[in-house]
């Protein structure tokens, strides 16, 4: 075989092996920033919830004043969670742990919350009340619909950066596998329900 054939195969190869680097490279670049978009979402449904909360607690103020301990810990648990942000391109597993841990509060006070205003008929019969209410649970279904499409986007980009020979090029440019949501702990038993 001569020279001349033996360079041309090499070239061959090596402009295949370009072209199917920037392939992988665009693809992750695009399956990254679908990541990015989908916790975008997952934030601004979780500040829609954030933004709802003065309106509810000075809603309920008015009707349950005495229940101060329980408004309080709604808007330090508010606050605490605004107070956590994941910059989305270092999404690891911890910082996603930690901001889920601190909307988790958030979900647990403003249940506690809206559990004493069973004791208050008036507030449960206020208009604004009502409304507030169902914009909250208006809210919550977002929050797990954006959680749930940003986790669907967070498994097909790891799964892209774990997958050979894909993840030569991913390690090479620094690509990583990003964190997703899990089930709170505790989830996996059925509350108990008294009579």
């Amino acid at each position: 075989m001569k020279k001349s054939s033996i360079y041309l195969i090499i070239a061959a190869v090596v402009v295949l092996l370009g072209f199917y680097g920037c392939n992988t490279y665009n693809g992750l670049v695009s399956q990254d920033e679908n990541v990015s978009r989908a916790w975008a979402d997952v934030e601004a449904q979780y500040q829609r919830r954030a933004d709802l909360i003065p309106n509810l607690v000075n809603t309920v103020k008015g009707y349950a004043a005495h229940e101060s301990e329980t408004l309080q810990a709604v808007v330090e648990a508010r606050t605490k969670a605004t107070q956590v942000t994941v910059d989305p391109t270092n999404l690891t597993p911890e910082k996603l742990a930690e901001y889920q841990a601190a909307q988790g509060e958030v979900s647990q006070a403003l249940g506690r919350l809206l559990a004493i205003t069973e004791n208050y008929p008036d507030l449960k019969a206020n208009q604004q009340f009502s409304e507030l209410q169902a914009q909250l649970e208006g809210t919550e279904n977002r929050i797990a619909e954006s959680r749930r499409l940003f986790n669907e986007a967070a498994q097909k980009y790891n799964v892209s950066v774990r997958s050979f020979p894909a993840n030569l090029f991913a390690n090479m440019f620094g690509f990583s596998v990003k964190g997703n949501f899990k089930a709170d702990a505790g989830s996996e038993k059925a509350p108990t329900v008294e009579f």
